[in-house]
């Protein structure tokens, strides 16, 4: 039997980073077939709606980018302060993911291995590792959209099936599809 192959955090970051923006991906088409005023309507303990906990991974994912770029957020809440359309939240969001996939990609594991300082919101200090930002980030995102997708079953709806292995082997048939790179540039 062979040893399995041993991926680096990098590899890890960037292959969580696809599959959350492949999710996002996933249920934002899944929102965009319910009518708005299901979209914003209150639920127990998510007073926004579906809408709102989307609302909350965009601004969690720009506050994090915002550390991990050593730039002002501006957000004071992880909410969002107003109310925004599903397609204008659904394309800022595909941004985003596709910002922190490029940025995965463009480090090697000593810049992921890097601590950097943070404030929170509230105010406090921190500090984590690029690496440790990049998988929270997916992680968030993968906490709240199951939050979302159990809103939508409790509704009558069945969300879509936005589970890793179904990434990983869409993933599989899509790069199998493409045409062999050459080996010569």
């Amino acid at each position: 039997m062979t040893a399995p192959v041993q991926l680096g955090i990098g590899t890890e970051a960037r292959l969580l980073l696809s599959y959350s923006a492949w999710a996002n991906g996933l249920l934002y088409e899944a929102l965009a077939q319910r009518p708005g005023s299901e979209l914003a309507e209150p639920r127990p303990g998510r007073p926004q709606g579906l809408l709102g906990v989307m609302g909350h991974v965009f601004v969690i994912g720009e506050i994090w980018k915002s550390h991990l770029t050593a730039r002002p957020h501006g957000f004071r809440s992880k909410q969002l302060e107003s109310a925004v359309p599903l397609e204008q939240l659904r394309r800022l969001q595909a941004e985003l993911d596709a910002w922190y996939v490029e940025f995965a990609a463009g480090r090697d594991e000593a810049a992921l291995g890097r601590e950097i300082e943070f404030k929170s919101i509230d105010g406090s200090s921190g500090a984590l590792r690029a690496r440790d930002m990049l998988l929270h980030v997916a992680n968030h995102a993968t906490y709240h959209r199951g939050a979302v997708a159990a809103m939508l079953y409790d509704g009558g709806v069945r969300p879509p099936t936005m589970d890793l292995p179904v990434f990983l082997h869409a993933e599989r048939a899509r790069t199998e599809l493409l045409p062999p790179r050459s080996a010569t540039p």
